[in-house]
């Protein structure tokens, strides 16, 4: 996955297109390749900016003041960093997953990924393992802020593809699953408790 850093990111959207979105008084979107884009946004909108601005506002300041914008020719350039708590909002629920609370991801967005995470905590792997490995297997985008001194992080991810994520969670979990059950002796198979032989049984025939 790609990581879209809202603290070092600059998104440009063509003025024209923008201008027509202002003037038609629909409540639209930015994304972060800078296109708009009109309600009833996909998965595949991840939006900067929603909403319906002041047309009769000079460009710079029609968005409110929580973005920088700069006008460059035909070009709006757009900070939008300052405003990273509305753009959680607006764009959480179509996110595959939410890193933005100090509790880290505690859900997945599909019920077949869920269906993984809640068998696979019953072997010790937990929703961050499970995040690490889509972000390293998987094609999307975390849009973020994200910086170093002092760190600070807040992400939301998006899967390209649900069902490829699907099967890169559960090829993950079925290998750790089974390595447990060979290698570790708390998780042998006879000292299974139920929920851990039913999550076993998920993974793999026993």
């Amino acid at each position: 996955m790609k990581k879209f850093n809202l603290f070092k990111e600059i998104i440009v959207a063509d003025k024209n297109d923008l201008q027509k979105a202002v003037n038609s008084d629909r409540l639209f979107g930015i994304n972060i390749d800078g296109k708009v884009c009109y309600e009833p946004f996909t998965i595949r909108d991840i939006l900067i900016y929603r909403g319906t601005p002041d047309k009769n506002r000079a460009m710079d300041s029609a968005f409110g003041k929580n973005y920088q914008v700069l006008e460059d020719g035909e070009r709006i350039l757009i900070k939008a960093f300052a405003n990273w708590q509305e753009i959680i909002g607006f764009n959480a629920q179509r996110a595959t997953y939410n890193d933005t609370t100090s509790d880290g991801v505690d859900e997945l967005s599909t019920k077949e990924m869920e269906d993984i995470g809640w068998h696979a905590s019953e072997f010790g792997i937990n929703y961050r393992a499970l995040v690490d490995i889509l972000e390293e297997g998987c094609e999307g985008t975390l849009i973020c802020i994200e910086q170093e001194e002092p760190y600070q992080f807040s992400g939301l991810g998006f899967v390209d593809d649900l069902e490829k994520a699907r099967d890169v969670l559960f090829e993950f979990c079925q290998k750790e699953v089974q390595r447990l059950i060979n290698e570790d002796e708390d998780y042998a198979q006879d000292n299974l408790s139920d929920d851990e032989l039913e999550a076993a049984e998920f993974f793999m025939a026993l």
